[in-house]
């Protein structure tokens, strides 16, 4: 692997580390000719999937594309490199997991948007007003209520079961 800080073709693994369910490696390595540290992330190769547009028009399935808008959308939050690789990962293996050889972007970013729900709010709601192009403000408040819908029902949930025990 060639050295980012020096362009030395010398270097060795320090660490290696499974990631995003066995799909990846994330290694640590230190360059022999200059000392510095390095992060590598290695994962399976191109998928034989094609994604459909919303336009009709196809292009090959790019697992870069997919981190690209999960940094964006990640961006001055605390989730670090190695987790946007696993959830890039997540989406991965979903995607791999449908039987067919084509998928829309629509499904991806459907994709895109479960996992983000589960990992950090605002970072969702970022992606959703991209990824969704909202046309105004009150389909926007519509989807960040449904956002927070079920994390009212869960407290209710939680409220309605400790009434009932201290009823007891």
């Amino acid at each position: 692997m060639k050295c980012p800080y020096c362009s030395a073709d010398n270097d060795h693994v320090v660490d290696s580390r499974s990631m995003a369910e066995g799909t990846a490696i994330r290694r640590r390595r230190e360059c022999q000719a200059c000392g510095k540290r390095f992060t590598t992330y290695e994962h399976l190769d191109e998928i034989p999937m094609q994604i459909i547009k919303r336009d009709g028009t196809r292009e090959s399935f790019d697992r870069e594309k997919i981190a690209r808008s999960l940094r964006i959308a990640c961006r001055k939050r605390p989730i670090g490199e190695d987790r946007i690789q696993e959830l890039t990962g997540a989406v991965e293996q979903k995607i791999i997991g449908e039987s067919e050889k084509e998928i829309s972007s629509a499904k991806v970013g459907e994709l895109v948007m479960d996992e983000l729900r589960q990992v950090d709010q605002v970072a969702y709601v970022r992606f959703a007003s991209v990824y969704r192009s909202f046309k105004d403000v009150t389909e926007f408040m519509e989807a960040l209520s449904s956002l927070l819908k079920p994390e009212k029902e869960s407290k209710r949930k939680k409220n309605g079961k400790k009434k009932k025990e201290t009823d007891k």
